[in-house]
Parts: structure tokens; sequence; C-alpha cells
């Protein structure tokens, strides 16, 4: 029988694999946790996945339901998605660092029926379900389940169709987009790492993929548990990224390959050089953003590729486009080339394709019949952006690229008004929409300025009600924001100005902005808040 869920990978997995390890958990992780370090094995994941399955089907959950989890990297996470998954109920990962506004809107749109979140973001949650008029049942995993408060649909017969998982994603809208996932994708991304090969190759039954990514993104939860489960490897999750203990989990956990983001590498090439840089059993790195001036050095230095990668939430691994061949054109922002299953077209602001290596929009689509293979089945409540983004039959993915006569592909630029920092995508108008609920405010306009580490940093211009803006100011409105979005999102730059740079409807002149925040940056009128950002626990 073919596989049709995720579970039924994972089943076929523990018939394979049995006590072979499925999920370490470093010491260090551990204690952060306050969980027992180890290894997981198969075997024993299937009993815990079991006893949450049963769990849920005596209170009711299954089929078309929609249950949050605010879990961090924790085991408890993989448990409890996997047996969702097996009675067709949809998991929504839930960011920790969101905060109160941010958990309302996440709450209301994904019209979760049941959130299990940490026990100290308990109270939170039921605030935010409370704000926003819900009645949602707010539990950490260790209280006893609540019933669902609506049936579950007995008569849909589950499939690779079906939805797996609801992804937010920042848009250029203002609120978060969600990308609904099916099985399909998640299959589909298990597949695709398994199978494409080269640089990236995988082997059978002895792969530790160690990612510090969160798995309430698509690279950790799509692609590299689904890669692990599919080839039999084990996973190691961390709960995020720590330079300086970094190679220590990597010698400590035998990692064959090592997932990062750009801005990885760039902290640990500043680290001293030491006689065990290449002490490890590393392969390869995935990822993306390496600085291109320092991805020749980083090979050199620690002794194995980072092989470089595009793909988008709603992309999955159906549009990927990965540099696993060569020439990878190392140090040139290379992301490879399309393999035969992807179409591409560089396209003009006019929707022309674009001639030689001109830069231009890319579009990515499945070759073959269905267009949309291993891609998101849509946005939530939302197709007339579901229909803009695929316009013309092609995904629009609002990233501007070069092309090279091999077909070799190179980024440029993002033509969206997305805040790039560290890894992280961050809409202008979002963190706009926030600020602006802050009573001393008047208007307020976000705008991305580098940063030599972040690659973006979040810079505002801000109107005030009344009076004059000062540094206390500007320490005052961040606190404030901490508490309502989350905190990658905060200002780290901070102007007071008596008014923005509008149109004639009212309406934020982005480039305006843009150089407004550039001339204030060279002339030191922003107030750098930068280190009032902090992860709140």
């Amino acid at each position: 029988m073919s596989q049709q869920t995720v579970f039924e990978r994972f089943t076929d997995a523990i018939h394979r694999r049995g006590e072979a390890p499925f999920l370490q958990v470093l010491e260090e992780t551990a204690g952060i946790y306050g969980i027992p370090a180890g290894e997981i094995s198969y075997a024993e994941m299937g009993a815990r996945v079991s006893v949450w399955a049963k769990q849920l089907t005596q209170a009711g959950y299954g089929a078309g339901h929609r249950v949050g989890l605010l879990l961090q990297n924790r085991p408890v996470y993989l448990e409890i998605w996997l047996a969702l998954n097996s009675l067709g109920a949809s998991v929504v990962p839930i960011n920790p660092d969101l905060r109160l506004a941010e958990l309302e809107y996440v709450a209301q749109h994904s019209e979760m029926i049941l959130a299990i979140v940490l026990p100290e973001r308990v109270e939170e949650l039921r605030q935010a379900a409370a704000n926003a008029g819900l009645n949602l049942p707010v539990i950490s995993p260790g209280d006893a389940l609540p019933d669902a408060i609506l049936p579950a649909s007995g008569s849909v017969e589950l499939g690779n169709s079906t939805e797996c998982a609801l992804l937010y994603t920042s848009g250029t809208t203002g609120q978060p987009k969600g990308c609904i996932l099916s099985n399909e994708y998640f299959l589909h991304s298990g597949d695709w790492y398994a199978e494409t090969g080269g640089y990236i190759g995988l082997r059978k039954n002895c792969e530790r993929m160690l990612t510090p990514l969160p798995v309430f993104h698509m690279n950790a939860m799509a692609v590299s548990v689904m890669a692990m489960i599919t080839v039999g490897g084990c996973i190691i999750l961390l709960d995020r990224f720590h330079p300086r203990s970094w190679w220590h989990s990597v010698r400590e956990s035998g990692a064959t390959v090592v997932h990062y983001l750009g801005v990885m590498p760039s902290m640990l090439s500043s680290a001293p050089r030491s006689s065990s840089d290449r002490d490890h059993s590393v392969r390869f790195g995935f990822g993306a953003g390496v600085d291109k001036k320092l991805h020749e050095p980083f090979e050199q230095r620690f002794g194995f590729p980072l092989i470089e990668a595009w793909a988008m939430t709603e992309t999955g691994s159906g549009g990927v486009i990965c540099a696993n061949e060569e020439p990878r054109k190392i140090g040139t922002s290379c992301f490879g080339r399309a393999e035969p299953s992807v179409e591409v077209r560089v396209v003009d602001d006019a929707g022309q394709d674009v001639e030689g290596d001109v830069a231009g929009e890319l579009l990515v689509r499945r070759k073959g019949d269905n267009r949309r293979y291993g891609f998101f089945s849509g946005y939530l409540k939302n197709q007339q952006a579901t229909d803009e983004v695929w316009e013309g039959g092609w995904f629009h993915t609002g990233d501007i690229v070069s092309r090279d006569p091999d077909g070799s592909f190179h980024f440029v630029d993002r033509k969206k008004n997305v805040i790039r920092r560290s890894g992280e995508n961050i809409a202008a108008v979002e963190v706009e929409t926030i600020l602006n609920r802050h009573p001393d405010i008047r208007m307020a306009a976000a705008a991305a300025t580098p940063d030599e580490t972040r690659g973006d940093e979040v810079a505002v211009v801000i109107v005030l009600e009344t009076g004059e803006g000062s540094a206390r100011k500007a320490d005052e409105i961040v606190h404030w924001a901490l508490d309502q979005m989350a905190y990658y999102k905060v200002p780290g730059w901070v102007c007071f100005v008596d008014e923005l740079p509008l149109t004639a409807t009212r309406k934020i002149l982005r480039g305006k902005v843009k150089d407004l925040v550039g001339e204030l940056m060279n002339n030191s009128g922003l107030h750098d808040t930068r280190s009032l950002k902090r992860r709140r626990a």
C-alpha cells in the first residue's frame, strides 16, 4: 500500500528501523528544556505517539480539526503532530516568539479548537483567546485533554491531499498568511531530499542530521524531519543556534549533516581558529543565505561544503532549486540550477521574460500535469491571494534573481516589502499595524536597514501624537512592543519625525521611507535599540 500520510511513512520506518535512534536530545538542549537527554528510538517514539493518539481519539479529536502547538523543538511536539496526523487532524505550529496581539490573530484565523502549549505560556494564550472572543481550550502537555468542542469529520477519507499542517508566513499585506500544507507536501519533501543526490546525497539508515532551526518552520518540520524518517536516520533538534557550543553539539551528536541559515556561518567564521576546526563527522551543510565573501573561506577552514538552496513555505520541495551539483559557483550568491522536474521563468515588471543575465522575478512551477505538486495547497481564507500568487499558472516568488547561460541562478534582492532579519521574513506592514496601537503613536513606518550580523534590521520612523521623541521614549516603545510581537520584529532602530512621506491617499511612500532611514542612519539620527531585542521566556 502506498504511503498517503506522514504517519504511515513513520509507521513504515518503525517497522524497518525498530530500536535504531530516531531522535537525539543533547545534554545542553535537555538542560535548557528541563527534559531527559539521550536517544529515542523509532519504536519508543511510536509507542509515545500511540498513547497520544488513544487519548486524542477518546477526547473526540480527529479529521477536520486543527490543534495549535507551542512546544518549541521538544520531542513532545513530534509526538503530538504524528498522533494528530494519524487521526486526520492538522497542527498549527506556533512560533514561541509571538506575543499577545500576534497570538490573538493566529488563534482566531486558524480556527484551532485546542492549543497545547508550554506551561509558562498557558495563561498568555488563554488571554489571547479571550481577547479574540474565542472558546479555545488551552492546556500544557501534562494536563488532561478536554473534550473536543466540535465533532470530527468522520466521513472524510484520509489521504495525501488531507491537510497536515497550517504554517503562518509573513506576507506584504500586513497579517501573516496561513499556508495549508498537505500530507503530499511533507511526503514529497522527504522524497526529494532522499533522492536528489549529488552533494546532498543521503545514505540510508545511518545519517544523523543536526538542525538548530525551529520546527514551526518548513525547513526543520518538512525537510529535516521528513528526510530522516524517509531514509531511517536520526534527527537532532537543538533549541536554537548557540555559536559558542555549536561545534561541541556537532561532535557530541556525531552529526553527518547540518542545516544552517546565512547568519550562522558568519558567526562561526568570526571565532578564533582552532586545531579542532575539522574535528567532526559532517559531510555537508544545507541551507541558504551564506555571505558570499565567507562561503569559500568557511569551506576551506571547516572542511565541508555549504550547499545553498532556494525554496519558500509556499513552494515546499515541489519548486526547490539547489546547488547540489557542480559548478556551484561559490561566493556568487548562486543557489544552483532547476532540476528537470521544475520549470522556471525570469520576468520583468510587465511579466515578460528577460534575456541573458538581466535580473527579474523568479517564477516556478512543477513540470507535468500537476503544476502544483509538492507546493502548498493555498492560503487559508484568502483565495484572492492564492490566485494572485499563481497568476498565469506560475508561482510568483517575489524574489529577484539573475540567470547565467548555463542555467545557474543568483539571488539579487526581494521584490516584496519584506525585512529579512536572521532568516526571518518580517512584513513592514505587520510591524506598523501593531506599533500604531500604542497610545502615543500617531503613525509609524517600518523599513529595512543593513545590519552586518543579521542581514537586515528593523528601522521605524514614528510620528508621535504629542511631545518630542527621545532615546528614553524610543526605549519605552520598544519595551512595549516586546509584549506585543516577536522580539525579532521589534524595532532595532527608532527615529521620530513630524510627518511621514505619504501619497495623496495617505499611503506610505515606501521608497521615500527607505531613503529617509538611510539618510538618518548616515547622520546618526536614529536611536539604537538593538540591545533591547531579546527573547522572552
